[in-house]
């Protein structure tokens, strides 16, 4: 048997949910490990756009709004369109529920928002935006997490659940070099995220296709999902996912602004300017965010965009989302094509290149300010194809059979590269209301856990700011039930 370490309760995975569930065990007594398989903590929360959706929040009764669960509840529906059926309902309302509160505990952790922002079919403005970026939910929630007593362990990637008797006691994993086992007498909660970067799961919930997409997330590879059902549990929803979509490669470091540090007093700032600044002056600032985080609008094509490869041949935009075809592509990646009179039109509203939904739209001059990277612009196709480094016979052959034959001696453009990524699905374990893991006969698994997207328990989660709130709410109730049940095996 590997050496063995016990605590009250283990928490496996350093995201949001992880964080949350750690906190809420430790602040109640429980002598908590957090183990984590990267470097840092972070998961697919650091790697989000930020927005938690909730109602009766201080920012809407600020702006007047009147909100409740209730009617929260009731709108969400309106995201899963005739997906609905598939939906939790009972974890919906737990969401819902607790939502207000949840929300109040990341103001009290130090966390600042903007908004709310509107978003059909929310009857309400529900979605707040994290400021200054998603990473401030991990360096405010470490920090809470430290202050609690968590011990976190960073470099160890868990690959399998200890059974006993029916009950989940600990997990075996690698850590330096070495396998150690680490037990918890309360329980294991399961905060280790999606499978969106895992093939196999990918290929066998989505088909082959799906399986050749990376995620946005490299490191999201259905760790906690793939170890407990080796002890009997289910995933459910496992073939919906948000994505493929088509991105811009994200810059070599990252834009300066998503690198900003997340201090209380500079989101607290950032808050007050975005509420009494004029917008005129705060928009510049907002396009640099913009344009680095958001995916450009499928609405290119429609209006006469060609999609191009490496090799200057043309991808096809015409029949299906061109999302699955991007991957069979020499790289993986492409091209936007834009002619003179296109470039024109995709530079004033109502033609946007990116949106994020409520806050504001980015056209391609804030694209040619903000990410020279990614926005290419050439005195013609000739020039446009030396600069991207594709052949320009080849990018000549494809445009003379368009409408952009005429007008390649013109001004062109090209944004890219582009790749296709899953961001998230919602693929996850079978959970009753207080997060036990159930097994495939319905029955609670004793001492397992999950949060998050490992514990998405058939919730639907469409729309911006729901996997948020989920991986908070869900993580914060899991460490609450597994410390309640540690201090009982006491």
């Amino acid at each position: 048997m590997p050496p063995s370490t016990t605590c009250d309760v283990l928490v496996v995975g350093g995201g949001g949910a992880g964080l949350a569930a750690a906190i809420e065990a430790a602040e109640r007594g429980a002598e908590v490990v957090l183990l984590e398989k990267n470097a840092a903590l972070g998961g697919s929360t650091a790697w989000s756009v930020g927005s938690v959706t909730a109602s009766q929040t201080p920012h809407q009764r600020r702006a007047g709004i009147e909100d409740n669960p209730l009617h929260h509840w009731q709108d969400m529906p309106g995201f899963a369109g005739p997906l609905a059926s598939r939906d939790n309902d009972d974890l919906r309302r737990v969401l819902c529920e607790a939502m207000p509160e949840t929300f109040a505990w990341l103001l009290a952790s130090g966390i600042r928002f903007m908004g709310p922002m509107p978003e059909p079919p929310h009857r309400v403005a529900r979605m707040h935006n994290v400021l200054p970026n998603s990473r401030a939910f991990i360096y405010h929630l470490s920090r809470r997490a430290q202050r609690a007593g968590v011990r976190v362990v960073t470099h160890v990637h868990v690959h399998a659940l200890v059974s006993e008797r029916g009950e989940v006691i600990g997990v075996d994993a690698q850590h330096l070099g070495q396998t150690q086992r680490w037990l918890a007498t309360g329980g294991v909660v399961l905060a280790a995220g999606d499978f969106t970067n895992a093939a196999d799961l990918k290929a066998r919930f989505m088909g082959e296709q799906a399986a050749a997409i990376e995620a946005v997330n490299p490191t999201a590879t259905g760790d906690g999902q793939r170890m407990a059902e080796a002890v009997g549990a289910q995933i459910v929803n496992g073939d919906l996912a948000l994505g493929p979509e088509i991105r811009f490669m994200p810059p070599a470091r990252g834009h300066w602004l998503l690198r900003l540090p997340p201090w209380r007093w500079l989101a607290s700032a950032m808050a007050w300017a975005i509420a009494h600044v004029p917008a005129v002056l705060l928009r510049p600032l907002m396009m640099k965010f913009l344009t680095t985080a958001l995916a450009p609008s499928p609405e290119l094509f429609a209006q006469g965009a060609l999609l191009v490869n490496t090799a200057g041949q043309r991808v096809d935009t015409d029949s299906g989302d061109p999302a699955w075809r991007l991957p069979q592509q020499p790289g993986k990646v492409g091209y936007v094509l834009l002619d003179h009179e296109l470039a024109k039109r995709f530079s004033a509203w109502p033609h946007f290149v990116s949106t994020a939904p409520g806050v504001a739209y980015a056209y391609l001059d804030d694209y040619r300010r903000n990410r020279p990277d990614v926005c290419h612009v050439a005195p013609n196709l000739q020039a446009l194809a030396r600069a991207i480094g594709v052949p320009p016979e080849a990018l000549q052959q494809v445009v003379a059979h368009t409408h952009m034959a005429e007008r390649t001696h013109q001004p062109m453009v090209a944004l890219g590269p582009v790749r296709a990524v899953f961001v998230h699905n919602e693929g996850g374990l079978r959970v009753d209301a207080q997060h036990r893991v159930l097994n495939t006969d319905g029955q609670a698994i004793a001492g397992l856990y999950a949060a998050g997207s490992t514990g998405q328990g058939g919730l639907l989660l469409k729309g911006h700011g729901h996997h948020l709130a989920w991986a908070f709410t869900s993580g914060r109730r899991a460490g609450q039930m597994a410390a309640e049940r540690a201090r009982l095996s006491t």
